[in-house]
């Protein structure tokens, strides 16, 4: 199964828990937990003489590692195995990709051509349409390519040698400079296929970004007219980058805009918007083209390009600046999660998307937050039984597990989700974060504060909810991907 969710549920619901448990009794736990060492030595013979699994973290590929206590020392110290399962049969990727009639195809290409959750996420009409829109799609380049031969004829491409074998040449490179570009959104729409939805504003920027980098190859082929080729294609592949970006991000965009399930309209009236805007944009080139000096003038050239390109990427950070998402993505759940915890309110979708930075990456944005962390990682270099055991108490009602990466001089917590978390799950590690974030005091222990940190949000996240319900946020939509690279799972003991 696909661990990328959008909430699909009615509100209140019961997935918003309500406060469970006081501070004090959070903290009782964890001092039972820490003094259970001094009581082992009650274990029955019977009971050391075998190793318990307590967890087990799945990873994407099937490989399944063991968490395991080894009741032959005092120390109780974690042994971890790796087993390799059959990806068919495993739990975690049971449902994810499956489908009878693609039981042939290895399961690295089935998460790269199809969407995530297939065939649940999509309507049964979906396989049916594409194997069918594929071969309609290679007639049409072969297509494509046959007319580009008689265009490049026609303009006088091999009217020198009076053979046609030169215009068909030309047309091959021409044509390998096109296929070049298309790896590139093959690449795209393969690899990352699921980040258009969570963060459309900025992908489209960087679409611009990259196509402008890509315009910048074809710039220079007048300056190096023997390197045309791979200069173009290049440029090309760079475009092809930028529109693998770009299509899905404004999908997005305009679904976002048909608020009366009117797609197909939108779309065609941004068509007339577009091409209205295409028609005066040549009509200005040609005139730009034909000012007297411009065209012998390269270094000109480049300046006006230049001048021009800069504007137009200005302008498409106004009008990305200008949507108004009521979805909430990582992004602006960081945004929304820090309001609530320093002031006790949400902002609204305007003031947020209005505040919101398109460019900036995740990575640098503080505090930082590790998702899909090994548990031998968050567990560090002392890592014990206790320690673990304490850490699944401390988590037992929540669906995942969240530390404080006590190596690093900055703020930085690690989270890694359990099998069902959903988006709700991330939310809350958020929220837990930016808690510990405003208090964590160094002097205290650490437990101490992870237990307090969770009893605040049972206290509060109900209050967060209803406030982003009423802020006008629909939290019916909540697009916070959960990693699908590691799920662990809790044996009991």
């Amino acid at each position: 199964m696909s661990l990328s969710y959008s909430l699909q549920l009615p509100f209140p619901s019961p997935v918003f828990l309500s406060p469970r448990n006081t501070i004090e009794k959070r903290l009782g736990n964890l001092r039972t937990l820490h003094s259970s060492k001094e009581g082992g030595q009650q274990h029955t013979e019977n009971d050391r003489s075998q190793d318990q699994v307590i967890l087990l973290e799945r990873y994407r590929n099937g490989t399944i590692k063991r968490y395991m206590l080894d009741d032959d020392d005092d120390d109780l110290q974690i042994r971890a195995f790796l087993e390799k399962h059959d990806s068919t049969s495993n739990e975690f990727q049971g449902s994810n990709l499956s489908d009878p009639n693609l039981s042939w195809l290895p399961q690295v290409l089935k998460e790269f051509i199809l969407p995530a959750g297939f065939p649940g996420s999509v309507s049964d009409d979906y396989l049916q349409y594409m194997l069918l829109q594929f071969p309609t799609n290679v007639t049409g380049w072969i297509c494509h390519t046959l007319v580009t031969s008689s265009l490049l004829k026609a303009v006088g491409v091999g009217s020198f040698s009076g053979t046609a074998a030169a215009a068909s040449a030309a047309a091959i490179r021409w044509v390998s400079k096109d296929g070049i570009g298309a790896v590139g959104r093959l690449f795209i729409g393969g690899r990352f296929g699921n980040l258009f939805d969570d963060d459309p504003k900025q992908w489209r920027m960087y679409a611009d970004f990259i196509g402008s980098a890509g315009s910048i190859f074809d710039l220079t082929t007048q300056v190096y007219p023997a390197y045309f080729l791979p200069l173009a294609s290049l440029g090309n592949l760079a475009k092809a980058v930028a529109r693998g970006l770009k299509d899905p991000s404004f999908r997005v965009i305009q679904n976002h805009f048909a608020i009366s399930g009117n797609l197909g309209e939108v779309s065609a009236k941004e068509e007339v918007w577009e091409v209205t805007a295409q028609l005066l944009g040549l009509s200005l080139g040609i005139l730009i083209l034909d000012t007297p000096g411009l065209v012998k003038s390269y270094p000109m050239l480049v300046s006006t390009w230049a001048s021009m390109r800069l504007l137009h990427l200005w302008l498409r950070y106004l009008s990305l600046s200008a949507l108004q998402f009521n979805t909430i993505n990582l992004k602006r759940a960081r945004m929304l999660v820090q309001s609530h915890i320093l002031q006790s309110r949400v902002p609204g979708c305007i003031d947020c998307n209005r505040d919101e930075n398109i460019l900036l990456w995740q990575r640098f944005i503080k505090p930082r937050i590790i998702f899909g962390v090994p548990m031998e990682e968050m567990l560090g270099s002392g890592r014990s039984t206790s320690m673990l055991k304490t850490l699944l108490r401390l988590y037992a009602r929540e669906k995942y597990i969240l530390v404080v990466n006590q190596q690093q001089i900055d703020f930085e917590v690690f989270v890694s989700f359990k099998v069902g978390a959903t988006s709700i799950s991330v939310l809350r590690s958020v929220w837990q974060t930016y808690w510990l974030h405003e208090n964590l005091n160094v002097s205290e222990d650490i437990f101490d504060q992870l237990a307090k940190s969770l009893s605040m949000m049972d206290e509060k996240f109900n209050e967060f909810i209803q406030q982003l319900d009423k802020g006008g946020w629909d939290i019916h939509q909540i697009n916070l991907r959960v990693p699908k690279e590691i799920s662990i799972d809790e044996c009991p003991v």
